[in-house]
């Protein structure tokens, strides 16, 4: 994938996993001088959070991830705040980034992030005002993912850091990933697994 833009932060982490982190754009969350989503800060608190919950292994410029995907909606390195139009321009690489990784979880972190995910991958847009401090950590069953979303790093007080880290513990000792075995209807005793 190669987007129409000078510079960009692709997508970063385990293309088969269970959790799929998705910020705002890299001059917001971290990733515009590294090359990756969420390093600097604000990224490295997010990366505390997610490491101390068990989705990344080590943190820093490059993070050993634990079946976790990181990555943006606009992927773009912009100057400033993306316009609409950029933002819909780039819509189409998020999109298919999101279907390839295929996560079961879905953390969109900040308002625009929450926002665009409940519109496009829930049912519950209408029905959920997107107050990030009531929404941080909070799960919201989606069309196919449960999401998750997180309050804008910036914004964080004492309390943030570990309300997600139990809300993500809660989560995975929980059977998240929302399988079926219909290996029962077939013949064999192999399973099937599908969600």
């Amino acid at each position: 994938m190669r987007p129409p833009c000078d510079r960009f932060v692709p997508g970063y982490g385990d293309a088969n996993a269970y959790f799929h982190v998705i910020g705002d754009h890299p001059g917001v969350h971290g990733g515009k001088i590294t090359g990756v989503p969420f390093t600097n800060e604000p990224g490295i608190r997010l990366q505390a959070a997610l490491a101390d919950a068990g989705l990344l292994e080590t943190t820093g410029d490059q993070p050993t991830v634990a079946k976790t995907f990181l990555s943006y909606l606009h992927m773009g390195v912009p100057d400033g705040t993306p316009s609409q139009a950029e933002y819909d321009d780039l819509e189409r690489f998020f999109d298919a980034e999101l279907r390839a990784i295929a996560a079961h979880v879905l953390f969109p972190v900040g308002a625009r992030a929450t926002k665009y995910v409940l519109e496009n991958y829930t049912a519950q847009a209408r029905k959920i005002s997107v107050e990030m401090e009531e929404l941080h950590g909070q799960e919201v069953r989606g069309s196919g993912f449960l999401v998750l979303p997180i309050a804008d790093p910036r914004d964080w007080n004492e309390t943030h850091h570990e309300r997600l880290v139990e809300a993500i513990d809660t989560l995975t000792a929980t059977d998240f990933r929302q399988v079926t075995d219909l290996g029962r209807f077939t013949a064999g005793d192999d399973p099937y697994l599908v969600r």
